[in-house]
């Protein structure tokens, strides 16, 4: 089978710093890597032109695409506090125009625990901060992309269709899915298809109520061959990007998930349902 997707590596699981951890992404086998940039040397304000264009060429000297760039800056509150949106918002904003200095096509983040009832004053927050950075992401060929887990594909589908259709899409992380609910991470794809831009590539298992374990690939309840299945029958071809946010042996786990990655991706997927 001809796999469709690339491989990346969320770098900051390394340990290793932005410049050796791409250095080792490279190294591993991936083709390309998401990093932070909401704290230490990577953060906007202590990175400025030099140093960006510095990075990017990084990059491109080892073959990588840089995939997706992680401004999350609260996965909790996301975007539903209004105090603190006051402060957040700008930061976002620098994010994003990172990512246009860094080539990077996406930019991660959670939108925050939305309430059921979309009449909260949470949910409109969030709702109105959405629309608000998804005009600014779309202006300059960005897509702020929330990350799925703390809801279900369906609330949170319910909630994109209110924002504009450019510059705010999803970053589908199954394992959120199975350990924050469990959701379905399968039929999920199918629901968010149209907004999928970024993947992560992890595992999990759910273990009660706000009670979870992160694991390695293969290890936990995504249930890899039908998970890539969906990704093809929804048409998506970008990036799987590893995350390993647990472990001792963090590099030694993403080392296997890489091939772990390649292996399943030259073999038969099974046939989704029509």
């Amino acid at each position: 089978m001809s796999a469709p997707w690339k491989i990346g590596i969320f770098v900051d699981c390394l340990k290793l710093g932005p410049v050796e951890g791409v250095r080792k992404t490279a190294e591993l086998g991936a083709q390309g890597f998401q990093v932070y940039v909401t704290h230490g040397e990577m953060f906007p304000d202590n990175c400025p032109a030099p140093k960006r264009r510095e990075f990017r060429k990084l990059a491109a000297d080892l073959g990588l695409t840089i995939a997706a760039l992680c401004g999350d800056f609260d996965w909790v509150r996301g975007f539903t506090d209004a105090a603190f949106n006051a402060v957040n918002i700008p930061r976002v904003k620098k994010c994003i125009d990172m990512a246009v200095d860094l080539g990077a096509p996406v930019v991660t983040m959670h939108i925050g625990h939305l309430p059921d009832d979309p009449g909260r004053p949470e949910y409109q927050e969030a709702l109105r901060t959405c629309v608000l950075l998804g005009e600014y992401a779309a202006a300059r060929d960005v897509v702020l992309c929330s990350e799925t887990g703390p809801e279900a594909p369906d609330k949170l589908l319910a909630f994109l269709r209110q924002v504009p259709p450019k510059g705010i899409g999803v970053n589908y992380d199954p394992a959120n899915l199975v350990m924050c609910g469990p959701f379905d991470h399968i039929g999920g794809v199918a629901l968010l298809k149209d907004y999928i831009h970024h993947t992560h590539a992890k595992d999990g298992i759910h273990l009660g109520p706000k009670a979870w374990k992160e694991l390695p690939l293969g290890q936990g309840g995504v249930v890899f061959p039908y998970y890539l299945a969906a990704l093809k029958a929804a048409g998506y071809s970008g990036f799987l990007t590893i995350e390993r946010e647990g472990g001792g042996d963090r590099v030694g786990d993403i080392a296997r998930a890489v091939a772990f990655l390649k292996d399943l991706c030259a073999s038969d997927l099974p046939a989704m349902p029509a």
